[in-house]
């Protein structure tokens, strides 16, 4: 049996698995065993689980994904959404569409303090949804709106998500979250105007705006004030001290995961809406995300040790430079291929699963760059890509979590109405493959 017919068996047994509605960590790690046992045998593979799970977990750096983790949950149960989405309504309101635009700011500005994508659609939409459906927005343009939104959460740092390929590629963080810095931006800027485009193309999806003060929600017209910018102040606090820090190299970035956590803390206890029982949550949600991380890291290990002994990826990578393709070819195939995968997995299994096997393959590639930016480069544009599987059917994990919420719009019409932002999407993930210094461009200022 071939490396690559025994690779194809291992992840179709993987995938056959999830087919079954077996947890993603299970099948990996099921898939993973009969892949290593059938290679090696049982006692090499008991010998590799007696240190593999210990090595893995007592890692330093693996401790900023709960960190960054409870900050969100934090900043959840401390009623900071609600804040954000008031200010962001009020300096929108002049503007048609300017409401769902809000959205879309709101879920940037909780994404800096979160880092779960998941996360940051689900407690924007409480906030939101109600605004947007009662100022006569159509749910279609609503639940796209937030479903998209959402995605911003794993864009903008601090991003779990480029927490994982770091730790997976030995890169640094705080020049990883300083490459994806501008691209977060410019997902902000692209996803506004993708609303501004449809609801010009789409009548009767947002209301008309007579007044620059038509489209705020209620209070927001009074909520343009020293108040609101005080509500909004503790996460500019938070973000500046966090990022701040570790750019300027006052502390490592798990050291500022444990600031930014303990910051957002304090700041939730100042608005005085966070609850003994809110703060448990906290507590608890943070254990079961991480748990859950942590699991599918121990079956991603498992699977990437069994393929790593049929040789496929130095095999692959071998095999991709004998082909002689343009580099930006390999690279966007690559990307196609996340595109597809995002169909059956979710973002983070994808980078778990998939960067030991293609990591090799693009570093010895030739993009006239410095081994350092085309691996920053690279990791921004995984990030980028594998967003789309947030949105695009059939999984779209974000327009689950917000549909869900909107029981009465069909998922048919929240599908439609991530389409704009998916076509936005494609346009910067085509912008930042063609010109690396847009991701680049922050770094040179890390130390």
């Amino acid at each position: 049996m071939t490396p690559i017919v025994l690779a194809l068996l291992i992840f179709g047994l993987m995938l056959l698995l999830m087919a079954l509605r077996t947890p993603i960590a299970v099948a990996m790690f099921a898939a993973g065993v009969a892949g290593y046992v059938l290679q090696a045998g049982w006692l090499p593979l008991a010998s590799f689980l007696n240190t593999q799970a210990f090595a893995r977990f007592a890692s330093y750096d693996l401790s900023v994904i709960p960190l960054f983790i409870l900050m969100g949950n934090f900043a959840t149960q401390g009623g900071i959404s609600r804040a954000l989405f008031q200010f962001a309504a009020a300096v929108m309101a002049r503007f048609q569409g300017g409401l769902a635009m809000a959205a879309v700011m709101a879920c940037a500005a909780f994404g800096a303090i979160c880092g779960s994508s998941v996360a940051t659609a689900a407690t924007i939409t409480q906030v939101a949804l109600p605004e947007l459906r009662k100022h006569g927005y159509g749910a279609r343009l609503a639940t796209g709106t937030l479903a998209a939104g959402g995605t911003l959460g794993i864009l903008i740092p601090p991003s779990v998500p480029l927490v994982i390929y770091a730790i997976l590629t030995e890169q640094n963080i705080a020049k990883l979250f300083a490459a994806a810095l501008l691209p977060g931006l410019l997902a902000v800027l692209g996803y506004m105007v993708a609303v501004a485009v449809y609801v010009r193309r789409v009548p009767g999806q947002a209301p008309a705006v007579t007044g620059a003060t038509a489209a705020r929600p209620p209070g927001a017209a009074a909520a343009l004030t020293w108040q609101a910018l005080g509500g909004v102040l503790p996460i500019g606090v938070v973000f500046a001290l966090v990022f701040g820090g570790i750019y300027a190299g006052l502390f490592t970035p798990t050291e500022g995961a444990a600031v930014g956590a303990a910051a957002t803390f304090v700041a939730a206890l100042l608005k005085r809406e966070i609850t003994w029982p809110g703060l448990e949550q906290s507590f608890l949600a943070t254990a079961e995300t991480s748990a859950m991380i942590f699991l599918i890291f121990l079956g991603a290990d498992l699977m990437n040790a069994a393929l790593a002994l049929t040789q496929l990826p130095g095999q692959l990578a071998g095999v991709v430079q004998g082909w002689q393709l343009p580099p930006l070819a390999v690279v966007s195939a690559i990307l196609l291929f996340y595109v597809v995968l995002g169909a059956v997995m979710d973002e983070m299994s994808m980078i778990m699963l998939t960067i030991p096997i293609f990591f090799p393959v693009v570093m010895g590639l030739d993009f006239g760059l410095p081994p350092e930016s085309v691996a920053l480069w690279f990791g921004i544009l995984v990030l980028m890509t594998v967003s789309f599987g947030l949105l695009a059917p059939p999984v779209g994990l974000n327009v689950y979590v917000v549909n869900r919420m909107a029981r009465d719009v069909p998922i048919a019409d929240s599908y439609r109405g991530v389409m704009p932002f998916l076509i936005a999407d494609t346009l910067r993930t085509l912008l930042l493959l063609a010109f690396p210094p847009i991701s680049l461009w922050l770094v040179k200022y890390v130390g």
